[in-house]
């Protein structure tokens, strides 16, 4: 692992082409380096768990609320539908009927919700991004799309529920660390890396020191902290406008190990500013799905891991298993000893 990956850009036309399939794992391979996580990888994932001390579990996801800053068209939209007596005005919801129901008087709530699966916190499918009309292991855009969704590559074939070790690097406490001005800003009070701030691989290596983390191996889910989500709620115009992150570099680097998945607590993985990537748009996406059959995890909520002191855990996911989905909205879960 000698070689520096570098930032060279990926001969396009070539990828278009076909390149780049079959994909690592062969031709007809949906799960990418998902493979890599063994029965034999998740029972040493548990047994970073010490049972005679408290297990505390951490739910990874960000809280989903109207007008959650998205990408593009994509939107998250709740509405409220109420049975069983009159809400109080004003109220824009749905009133199934104002009178309980039976003998019983039955009332109750549930929701009505439109939204994209790709949307807040998420995990994203191995077919979520291509080259033209390619996509992972060789497949066409053609022969996957349908209006009801993808015929292959969707969350039900990403096997069985991910369990493996989770390892996060917080990048935000090494800047603070090391008094590094330039890659941190505040916001009401808080650290966050600087809003097109490119990680590169010294910085991931420094965290991984920092922190002493073990080495990365095949099937780990390898976590990047920027703060960047702090900006959700504060300034969601700021938060999609900007994204810290790393480049192409970075990501053959951590492709190197063969995680599992890898993710960060921004909305999207690389970094996003042009003087960086240039007339390109998110190849960081191309490599990591189509040439390495690595996920990619957004919108991550890490805060409390770092406040509880946990760098090392069990992650855990089970997909929203929705045929033709691309990508899962069901957020990780990590389990860890605390003192």
């Amino acid at each position: 692992m000698s070689a520096d990956p570098g930032d060279e850009m990926f001969d396009v036309a070539a990828v278009e082409a076909g390149a780049w399939a079959p994909g690592p794992y062969g031709a007809s391979d949906r799960l990418g380096t998902y493979n890599e996580v063994t029965p034999e990888k998740t029972a040493s994932a548990l047994g970073l768990l010490d049972p005679e001390r408290p297990v505390r579990t951490f739910g990874l996801g960000e809280t989903l609320f109207n007008g959650f800053p998205a990408f593009g068209s994509r939107r998250y939209e709740q509405r409220l539908v109420v049975s069983g007596y009159e809400p109080t005005a004003p109220f824009d919801g749905e009133v199934a009927g104002a009178r309980p129901g039976g003998a019983n008087r039955l009332s109750y709530h549930e929701e009505r919700v439109h939204t994209s699966y790709n949307l807040g916190t998420k995990v994203n499918g191995l077919h979520h991004c291509g080259v033209g009309a390619m996509f992972y292991g060789g497949r066409r855009g053609p022969d996957l799309a349908r209006t009801w969704g993808t015929t292959d590559l969707d969350t039900p074939s990403w096997g069985p529920p991910l369990c493996t070790r989770g390892l996060l690097l917080d990048l935000v406490a090494l800047k603070v660390d090391r008094g590094e001005s330039d890659a941190i800003v505040d916001v009401q009070g808080a650290p966050v890396l600087a809003d097109d701030y490119r990680v590169t691989v010294e910085d991931l290596t420094a965290a991984a020191g920092r922190q002493s983390l073990p080495d990365l191996e095949p099937g780990d889910a390898v976590l990047l902290r920027t703060g960047w989500n702090r900006l959700i709620r504060l300034d969601p115009r700021r938060y999609l406008h900007g994204n810290p992150g790393p480049y192409l570099r970075e990501s053959r680097w951590l492709a190197r190990f063969r995680p599992a998945l890898v993710g960060a607590d921004t909305w999207a993985f690389e970094v996003v500013a042009e003087a960086v990537r240039g007339a390109n748009v998110s190849p960081c996406h191309q490599e990591l799905f189509m040439r390495f059959g690595i996920r990619i995890a957004e919108g991550l909520r890490l805060d409390e891991l770092v406040d509880a002191g946990v760098d090392r855990f069990v992650l855990c996911h089970s997909p929203l298993r929705a045929e033709g989905a691309t990508a899962s909205s069901s957020p990780p879960m990590a389990l860890a000893n605390v003192s």
